[in-house]
């Protein structure tokens, strides 16, 4: 398997906020302002369109970031992705890492403890943890809150990340309650200029980050 950066900035990807620039573009300039991971989230996408989008970001992120795709296996395959991004109710952890081989990054979206012990159980190189705070992507969604980063950090082994309205004002204390990274959309699909968003993020992940020795 790829090593996972950390700590890590990812973008999630929304087309809905791309207002009138191009999903690469948009994820070209995040990667060149400090973001290592692209999680290409497109759900609605059919399957042709979304596979023509993941070839060409990861033509373009090659070598650059790491690309995953969210919840489908099959596309991060045939196109070559760095791995997939598995929604906590999706396909059992054992499966999906058979199916993806152990050269392929496994994460998954958990919203418990319990979530993130029974994904690390099953295979998963990462948890991603949510959503931290309100956020428009999830409306309705009751904010679980840094302990739930806390909790979770002190229960697997494997890097932590969280999502949920995060951006350069409290990114900070994301990595202090455990996380070993963040990802992010709004804060930086709704940028005007999204390489200096993510320097700004970066800088404030870079500087609370202590890698643990």
């Amino acid at each position: 398997m790829l090593r996972w950066p950390e700590p890590c900035l990812m973008l999630i990807t929304d087309r809905a906020r791309l207002r009138g620039r191009s999903m690469e573009e948009v994820a070209s300039q995040a990667v060149e302002g400090g973001v290592n991971v692209v999680q290409l989230r497109e759900k609605d996408l059919p399957t042709g369109n979304l596979y023509d989008l993941a070839a060409t970001l990861h033509a373009v992120l090659r070598g650059r970031a790491l690309l995953l795709i969210n919840d489908r296996l099959d596309i991060a395959l045939t196109v070559g992705a760095d791995g997939v991004h598995l929604p906590e109710h999706s396909l059992p952890g054992s499966k999906s890492r058979e199916a993806a081989g152990e050269a392929c990054i496994v994460g998954r979206a958990v919203h418990s403890v319990e979530a993130a012990v029974t994904a690390e159980a099953g295979g998963a190189d990462y948890v991603q943890v949510g959503a931290i705070y309100e956020t428009a992507s999830k409306p309705g969604v009751t904010p679980a809150g840094l302990d739930l980063v806390t909790a979770v950090r002190d229960a697997v082994g494997i890097p932590v990340m969280a999502v949920g309205g995060i951006d350069a004002t409290n990114a900070a204390d994301v990595i202090a309650a455990g996380a070993d990274g963040v990802a992010i959309i709004g804060a930086i699909m709704d940028a005007d200029d999204p390489a200096d968003a993510a320097r700004e993020l970066r800088a404030a992940v870079d500087g609370a980050y202590a890698p643990v020795s």
